[in-house]
């Protein structure tokens, strides 16, 4: 129990709690704000087609949904990225001033970022991307075969680098604790676990394989990305592709 209570985990949990006495009369942390979306301009921009996800049967598709290693060697097609994108982050409507998506968000923030590792897509050439939300497109940010760094920077597990594509998501954090603190944190993997769900069950309707990804290196994962690791980190993956044997 003791070593329980000494951990960082523990600790945060602890230090950011909310309580009736004192949760009003907090100080706030003054944090200037980021831009809500995040476009990386002077770069090769794919456009993506309309997305397209069958009907399917919402009690199977839960039943169904495992995490999957092997992947055959197989492209998968850019109509079903662009469902799978959609899936995790499409836009959906505007109410009040905001953009809404698939997936929910504390404060309709959106901190987190959506990266791709491309190994095998028809119509893209192999190399890292970012999904420009807005524009619904993917900005190509370096060409050429990441997958191998990628699986290194994710322990050595070799499945990530067989992958037709790896799904990277970042959380820009002051684009959600400019707003809730310390407390922020807790809210930036509440949304990636709601992305990367989206983005698991579309994936299952699709027939693909997919397993999320919570163990690197996190300096050598934003240093593929070229991320600073503090104003915007990697979080989370998810390796998905043609189901193998």
């Amino acid at each position: 129990m003791p070593d329980l209570s000494r951990s960082l985990g523990v600790q945060y949990l602890q230090q950011t709690k909310f309580d009736r006495e004192t949760l009003m009369g907090r100080s706030r942390l003054r944090i200037e704000p980021a831009p809500l979306y995040k476009v990386y301009r002077d770069v090769e921009r794919v456009a993506l087609p309309e997305p397209e996800l069958p009907q399917v049967n919402l009690e199977e598709l839960f039943k169904n949904r495992r995490s999957r290693r092997s992947f055959a060697p197989k492209q998968i097609s850019l109509q079903d990225l662009a469902g799978l994108l959609w899936a995790g982050q499409g836009l959906t409507a505007q109410t009040l001033g905001h953009e809404l998506r698939t997936s929910p968000s504390a404060g309709g923030l959106y901190p987190v970022e959506t990266y791709l590792c491309v190994q095998r897509v028809a119509e893209l050439r192999p190399g890292l991307y970012h999904f420009n939300v807005r524009d619904f497109a993917l900005e190509l940010l370096e060409e050429g075969d990441f997958g191998p760094g990628l699986a290194r920077a994710g322990l050595g597990q070799g499945f990530m680098a067989r992958a037709a594509v790896d799904f990277c998501w970042t959380a820009v954090l002051r684009r959600n604790m400019v707003k809730y603190g310390h407390r922020g944190l807790r809210y930036v993997f509440m949304d990636a676990g709601h992305i990367c769900q989206n983005v698991v069950l579309a994936a299952e309707a699709l027939g693909l394989g997919q397993c999320p990804v919570g163990a690197f290196f996190d300096d050598e994962a934003n240093a593929l990305f070229k991320l600073d690791g503090q104003e915007e980190s990697l979080i989370y993956f998810l390796s998905l592709g043609a189901k193998g044997d």
